[in-house]
């Protein structure tokens, strides 16, 4: 038994070493170079394999972290977005000093915009994406990419300003006027950028006159009629005054 004992111990040490020699034997910068050869052919899986053997046996070092942004790349393209924004999320905060933090932070974001659904669905990640997107443009103000974030920007905020007209529109079918009213005064406060702030400024003054409060409609009518010109619906919305009802186009011509 002592013998074995003896013989078990060597054997241990001699595994760790000669497993501690092969780590060591690794040539990281190839294991490197082979994964963004293995990336731009599409060869994702392999690719991700090689940028993790750099990743876990050159850990903080610049190569290692570089590698991390790589492996990022590789889920993003293989249209995994929640791991690579995990694994530019690594990078970020592994080595804020990186060459790779300012496309990780920009990749982020590309992914939650990417991961924005229809706008009558659940709009988490498209707020996410509107408040990455902020943050880059406050970052890095001169970056070659503010333009196409600001777009992004503006066409999340519209998905979310159709979700809340939409529910405004659903509310006025109810007859419910109270919550149409609501939703509507949040599409002007809140999205008053949007392709439906000058058509909620004309549902509300349609709430009010289907509450038959035709002087809140009047009054409100007055203040925000610029809005009604700018999509040409005065002359419409002048004739609900006069016939003392909401009707389309259609029944006016």
């Amino acid at each position: 038994m002592r013998l074995f004992a003896i013989f078990f111990s060597f054997s241990i040490i001699f595994y760790g070493c000669s497993s501690n020699k092969f780590i060591r034997d690794i040539d990281y910068e190839a294991e490197f170079e082979k994964g963004k050869l293995a990336l731009s052919n599409k060869k994702y899986v392999r690719a991700q394999d090689h940028f993790n053997t750099v990743v876990i046996g050159a850990s903080h070092t610049e190569l290692g972290d570089d590698a991390l942004f790589y492996l990022g790349e590789t889920y993003y393209y293989m249209g995994d977005k929640l791991l690579a924004i995990a694994e530019y999320d690594r990078l970020i905060r592994r080595m804020s000093f990186s060459p790779y933090v300012e496309k990780a932070r920009y990749r982020i974001c590309e992914s939650y915009v990417i991961l924005s659904p229809k706008y009558f669905r659940d709009q988490t990640y498209s707020e996410k994406a509107i408040e990455k997107l902020q943050e880059f443009i406050d970052d890095y103000p001169n970056s070659d990419k503010r333009d196409e974030a600001q777009g992004n920007i503006k066409i999340l905020r519209n998905k979310l300003s159709r979700k809340v007209y939409d529910t405004g529109i659903l509310y006025i079918k109810m007859e419910e006027y109270k919550s149409a009213l609501i939703a509507f005064k949040q599409v002007v406060d809140l999205y008053y950028d949007s392709e439906y702030n000058e058509l909620a400024h004309m549902k509300t003054i349609a709430c009010y006159i289907y509450r038959n409060e035709f002087e809140e409609a009047q009054q409100y009518y007055v203040e925000k009629r610029s809005f009604i010109e700018k999509i040409n619906m005065d002359d419409l919305v002048d004739e609900w005054f006069i016939q003392k009802r909401v009707l389309d186009r259609i029944e006016l011509e």
